[in-house]
């Protein structure tokens, strides 16, 4: 067992050794390996989506269960929350009024979930809340987003708002995890659970991300694609 296990810790340890620029390439190399093995590997990239809003679902749980179990809000940004509770409240609309399905049903739980979440935050365990730390204005993110959707977005045959909002849904949820990523840079603290929600967050992006490149490719729609792949590409370097 040592001996299969020492190649792996000497690649993980030759990865750590290596500047910032080289672990970002490393990682873009990774992520489109790992875009063209699900591309032959799974038929309907509708699945990709479900995959990933479970895993965001999962890393909520994780949230929920820190809350209520050890009473406490330190490490959590409630503008992450925010964010997160916009993205899918849009989202949901785009759902209800371009075409119903099981993403609905999921945005829906997972959108209660997180209003839950923000709601024990902001009341309940208000004085754990690290509101010094907190700093990221949202409106570093919330803007750019609105005026890209505005100039790309779908070119679908649904209502010109509709398209413009399901676009501004997928790039804040893209940039959603800012302030929490920006939280724990302030506090240099990462506790296991905030890490496990990171860590659940970073793979419904991936997911999510390859779910919009093979969708995009397919369409053609290559804009939008690689608008898309940069901010995944900003948030997880």
């Amino acid at each position: 067992m040592r001996g299969t296990k020492r190649p792996l810790g000497v690649v993980v340890s030759w990865v750590r050794r290596q500047p910032p620029k080289v672990k970002a390439f490393l990682a873009v190399v990774a992520g489109m390996a790992a875009l063209v093995f699900i591309r032959f590997i799974v038929h309907d990239h509708d699945n990709l989506f479900v995959a990933a809003e479970a895993a965001h679902a999962l890393g909520i749980g994780v949230l929920i269960y820190k809350l209520t179990k050890e009473r406490t809000c330190a490490g959590l940004s409630l503008k992450s929350q925010d964010l997160t509770a916009l993205f899918l409240a849009v989202r949901l609309y785009c759902s209800f009024v371009m075409e119903y399905d099981i993403h609905t049903v999921l945005d829906t739980a997972t959108l209660a979930a997180t209003l839950f979440v923000i709601y024990m935050i902001r009341f309940k365990l208000r004085s754990t809340y690290m509101v010094d730390k907190d700093n990221f204005a949202l409106y570093y993110v919330v803007v750019p987003c609105a005026v890209l959707a505005l100039l790309i977005h779908p070119s679908t045959s649904h209502n010109i708002v509709n398209r413009i909002s399901w676009a501004f849904c997928v790039y804040l949820e893209a940039v959603s995890v800012l302030p929490q990523l920006r939280l724990m840079q302030n506090t240099k603290i990462v506790e296991p659970f905030t890490a496990h929600y990171v860590f659940a967050l970073g793979v419904a992006r991936f997911l999510s991300c390859a779910h919009w490149v093979l969708q995009v490719c397919l369409l053609n729609e290559l804009p939008s694609l690689i608008l898309y792949e940069c901010s995944y590409l900003f948030i997880m370097s």
